[in-house]
């Protein structure tokens, strides 16, 4: 795994934008960022506070840049391996609708690489699912620091959570397929799907196509969906979902009318009259606070 040095991926989205500091930390090699972090600790005495606070910042700053310069290189690396894969025909590429006409008229499965959050949401008939990452519900320190991270990143907007590599990907695929079947490799936006083809031709899979575009650029009756949720709202999440601003609703929503609009207008104004009252009461509990410290 290590010899592919792929780089550290987001459910993107997975989209590009959440190529973040803290996302998929563990594919396929573990970066460790304790020491980021350690570093980034903002530590005070009584003598030399104001330095060692300004040295601790400017050498966050400076790691973070050099994490952010990494993740730039090991994707632009990992961009050259892929499209490699596909000039020289190693990986096919399909259409959505051509991945469609695959799976019903041909013995071809459709392998699903998608997370579990997305997977839930809704999967193509017949289709295998193993996910290529996984959602990181591991508590321990550094994962919870890479989880506060992608929140305050944009996570609380898109809904992105924090994913790391599937250590048996691999070994599943493995058990499942023989190494000449033809597997049709597909995720939500089509990258990740695209590190999952490189990692099982390594492992000779030789019978490999790609859906370009993944599920966001399938419609609906280019594949049989199974699930509670249009395809391609299975990406979608966080606040922008709640109130209706992703382009995949906005779409739907100019297809449904005003009655699909007005459902999200009542959220967004929910959400100011929510927003209002809680500063309100914050600004009370301020004041009730300094009323019992004059006390």
């Amino acid at each position: 795994m290590e010899a592919l040095a792929l780089p550290s991926l987001n459910s993107l989205t997975i989209s590009c934008s959440n190529l973040k500091k803290g996302s998929f930390s563990n594919f396929p090699r573990s970066l460790n960022h304790s020491k980021f972090y350690e570093q980034s600790t903002l530590k005070f005495s009584p003598l030399h506070g104001t330095h060692r606070h300004h040295f601790n910042v400017v050498k966050m700053q400076s790691d973070s840049e050099d994490y952010e310069l990494k993740q730039m290189r090991d994707m632009a690396a990992a961009k050259k391996r892929w499209d490699s894969l596909i000039r020289e025909g190693k990986v096919k590429v399909l259409m959505p609708r051509e991945a469609g006409y695959a799976v019903q008229l041909s013995d071809k499965t459709l392998l699903d690489v998608r997370p579990s959050i997305e997977h839930k949401k809704a999967w193509v008939k017949g289709s295998t699912w193993i996910p290529i990452f996984e959602v990181d519900d591991k508590l321990d320190p550094g994962t919870l620091s890479r989880k506060v991270t992608s929140f305050m990143m944009g996570g609380w907007w898109s809904g992105v959570p924090t994913v790391s590599y599937n250590s048996r990907f691999l070994s599943e695929v493995q058990e499942k397929f023989p190494k000449d079947a033809d597997l049709i490799l597909a995720c939500q936006k089509g990258l990740r799907s695209l590190a999952a083809c490189e990692i099982l031709y390594n492992a000779g899979y030789r019978n490999l196509f790609w859906v370009q575009g993944g599920l966001d650029a399938a419609e609906e009756e280019d594949l049989v969906r199974e699930g509670p949720q249009p395809l391609k709202f299975a990406g979608i999440g966080g606040l922008s979902e709640f109130l209706g601003w992703t382009d995949q609703q906005r779409i739907a929503g100019a297809k449904e009318g005003w009655g699909y609009r007005l459902v999200y207008s009542a959220r967004l104004i929910a959400v100011f009259i929510f927003a209002d009252a809680l500063f309100i009461g914050v600004q009370q509990l301020a004041r009730y606070v300094q009323e019992l410290r004059s006390h």
